[in-house]
């Protein structure tokens, strides 16, 4: 990620907020528009030490170098290393992001090479090893980011009651961009 990146980003989120300042648009009213400050390097090292893991490179550079969530898809991007300031109520991601700390289970094999389209329910969870949670869309339905294996770097979606767990974009930049660049938009609608 570029300055002239974080600069966009940083851009782009003050006019989506100007243009909503009621907080309607879905999901603004928990990431507010804004980004927390990236955390240190030797944090983000740590993590993925810690986890045996590489985070995928464009994740990583926007985590390091424009912010650590919350402003983002559904209800924003997720903390890498901290919880939620809000963490601790009744929010299912709140336990979907613990879990993902688990030991081992980010470096864990991702055990899917082609989508598993359909109702999973239950079974959802055998199919989580190897992402980490990037953000809740709500009704249960997560986005995730693959982090090993040959689906590296892609973004999945887990709708286990629904949709399945499908391929959702190819990568983080373009996930992230692509929601970035509806926000004004969405927020003169």
């Amino acid at each position: 990620m570029e300055n002239r990146d974080r600069t966009t980003v940083k851009a782009r989120l003050r006019e989506a907020a100007a243009l909503d300042p009621g907080m309607e648009r879905f999901g603004a009213d928990t990431h507010r528009y804004q980004l927390r400050p990236p955390p240190a390097e030797r944090e983000i090292r740590a993590f993925e030490s810690a986890h045996g893991i590489e985070l995928p490179r464009q994740y990583r550079s926007f985590v390091a170098e424009v912010g650590d969530g919350p402003a983002g898809p559904g209800h924003g991007l997720l903390p890498l290393t901290t919880p939620r300031p809000e963490a601790g109520g009744d929010w299912a991601v709140d336990d979907e992001w613990a879990r993902d700390r688990l030991p081992g289970r980010l470096a864990s094999p991702f055990p899917l090479t082609e989508p598993a389209p359909g109702r999973l329910g239950a079974a959802a969870e055998a199919l989580t090893p190897g992402t980490l949670t990037l953000a809740d869309l709500g009704c249960g339905t997560y986005v995730r980011l693959v982090l090993n294996g040959p689906r590296a770097g892609e973004i999945w979606l887990l709708d286990p009651e629904w949709g399945g767990f499908t391929a959702y974009e190819r990568d983080f930049h373009r996930w992230y961009t692509t929601w970035l660049s509806a926000l004004p938009q969405l927020a003169q609608e």
